[in-house]
């Protein structure tokens, strides 16, 4: 309980069950709410030094969370992949990878089974362009990734710092509503600029909108290779977890 309400652990879970090659991830946290172990089963086609730099990469880049690759093991498994690149309905796993505690050993559910359950990330960020022009101030292009489907959006506005963030923002919900239709209205509802624990994320407000049920989601991304690349991860961040739902 401790743990839980210090770190995300279930949607740090089901972030890294969306990197390539995983099958199953667990997170096992002290009662101090600090990060133990992460245990990580994986195919074969993903080497487990590239896993164990993906999952830094993506814990930090999502939920602002450094956790030491000492702390990260990663099993794989070429009976799980094609366990579950079937089609019936009684996947088991006949031999339980070793290593990761709560698979396959009496205590917890099979890998192929926590598989089964996780959810997968639904868009993926592709690409940002911000151009520049004199006449029109600025342009940002986002390309996202849903399937095998490229969906564009785009946004202009004046020149400054805070608005290039905004466009971002902005021109992925465009990208968003090509990709998933107007059915389901997304909005944006405020973009910033934070600084914590000596970082920089981007933080979104998005407000949803399905039938007659209105909410707002928000989203959060650390600041890496550009401020508009944090805000479109930003927006992902909050909105994926919408759509799922």
């Amino acid at each position: 309980m401790i743990a839980g309400s210090v770190l995300p652990i279930q949607r740090a879970e089901e972030l890294l069950a969306t990197l390539p090659g995983v099958i199953s991830a667990r997170i096992v946290a002290g009662l101090s709410g600090a990060v133990e172990e992460i245990h990580i089963l994986t195919t074969t086609e993903v080497t487990p030094k590239q896993t164990v730099r993906n999952v830094e990469s993506a814990l930090i880049a999502h939920l602002g969370m450094r956790v030491s690759h000492k702390k990260i093991s990663v099993a794989t498994s070429d009976d799980a992949v094609r366990q579950a690149r079937g089609s019936g309905p009684d996947l088991r796993l006949p031999t339980p990878p070793s290593g990761i505690p709560g698979i396959g050993d009496g205590r917890g559910e099979s890998a192929v089974s926590v598989l089964t359950k996780l959810p997968r990330r639904r868009i993926y960020f592709e690409d940002v362009e911000v151009r520049r022009s004199r006449s029109k101030g600025v342009a940002c292009r986002v390309t996202l990734r849903k399937g095998d489907q490229s969906f564009i959006g785009e946004a202009e506005g004046v020149e400054n710092e805070r608005l290039r963030i905004e466009l971002s923002a902005r021109a992925t919900l465009s990208a968003i509503r090509e990709a998933e239709g107007e059915d389901r209205v997304v909005a944006l509802e405020g973009c910033k600029l934070v600084d914590a624990f000596e970082h920089q994320f981007i933080f979104v407000g998005i407000t949803t909108r399905t039938g007659q049920d209105q909410g707002l989601v928000t989203g959060s991304a650390e600041v890496r290779e550009s401020p508009e690349t944090a805000s479109v991860l930003a927006v992902l961040d909050a909105t994926n977890r919408w759509l799922d739902r």
